[in-house]
């Protein structure tokens, strides 16, 4: 087993243009997984490739970004995207250090369970180790009972600064990698 490759059988690889179908379908299909709960707020109800400028971001995502995909036997999985710092649309602080910021992580809920997400972050933590960097930061969505803010809390990220999105409840996390 090479280092890109989990306990579990992920296999994490760079991502590249050619990834973003994979990835809008990641998006569609999490946004109807949400709905599906009831969770309206999150993503809202239109599938993510028709927002106005879903599949544009997304192709930003996989060029101007650093994107990682996660595998299961060849397929695509999950991804997760790493920048420099938080989405300049987002009222989030600068940390004030270098850092590296995960600006998206997104799995199949087909394949829920199998530690997709959590394998991504790790890797994320592991390559802004190589970077030299010592701080990694998320943010998410913090409404509904706060599954998701739990999620990153038991990978490694402790909560720092709430923020509102216009009526958009957020929470940062952070994590020092070093």
């Amino acid at each position: 087993m090479n280092d890109d490759t989990t306990a579990h059988g992920i296999r994490i690889r760079p991502g590249s243009l050619a990834d973003a179908p994979a990835v809008l379908d990641m998006l569609d299909s999490a946004v109807a997984w949400m709905n599906d709960r009831g969770n309206t707020e999150q993503w809202g109800t239109t599938p993510y490739s028709q927002n106005p400028g879903g599949v544009e971001r997304v192709e930003r995502y996989t060029t101007e970004n650093t994107p990682y995909i996660a595998e299961l036997d060849g397929t695509p999985v999950g991804a997760l995207v790493l920048d420099s710092g938080p989405s300049p649309q987002m009222p989030i602080a600068p940390a004030g250090e270098p850092e590296r910021y995960v600006r998206l992580l997104v799995s199949d809920r087909r394949h829920a369970g199998r530690g997709i997400g959590a394998a991504l972050l790790a890797h994320a933590a592991e390559e802004t180790r190589r970077a030299g960097v010592d701080l990694l930061r998320v943010d998410c969505w913090a409404g509904g009972g706060g599954e998701l803010v739990a999620f990153y809390e038991r990978n490694g990220f402790p909560p720092t600064d709430r923020f509102l999105s216009g009526s958009w409840p957020g929470q940062v996390l952070a994590r020092r990698v070093r």
